[in-house]
């Protein structure tokens, strides 16, 4: 059996770096895009277990991205979306629940609170 995959969606090198290991060690497989447009232009979206977006970035931000992937997947339970973000006031986290976002974490996140969203997700998808 494939371990689940958890799919980063952040503009920002460093963190995509870091939750890619963060991920790995964990023993899941994990795929990482600069930008919301790349990760829903390809194919893990399909297969995702989990995914982790920062909430501002370009274009499409996080909690748009929540929106698009609960449209996609209404007939389904949905994949589990974690959104990450150095900015959080109240109106970001009534978009984020809105949207049906997991969880919403402020930067810098406590890195077991992260582990047990991804946890708690990918039992919700699988």
């Amino acid at each position: 059996m494939t371990s689940p995959l958890v799919c980063i969606v952040d503009d920002d090198a460093g963190m995509r770096t870091s939750l890619d290991g963060l991920i790995r060690s964990l023993g899941y497989r994990s795929a990482c895009f600069a930008c919301a447009e790349d990760f829903l232009d390809s194919t893990a979206v399909e297969e995702s277990a989990c995914i982790i977006a920062d909430v501002q970035m370009r274009d499409i931000s996080g909690v748009e991205l929540c929106w698009m992937v609960k449209e996609r997947y209404r007939n389904d339970n949905g994949v589990p979306v974690i959104l990450i973000s150095a900015f959080s006031d109240d109106k970001m986290r009534a978009g984020a629940k809105a949207a049906g976002a997991l969880v919403l974490l402020r930067k810098p996140f406590d890195g077991d609170e992260l582990v047990s969203f991804i946890e708690l997700a990918i039992d919700r998808r699988h």
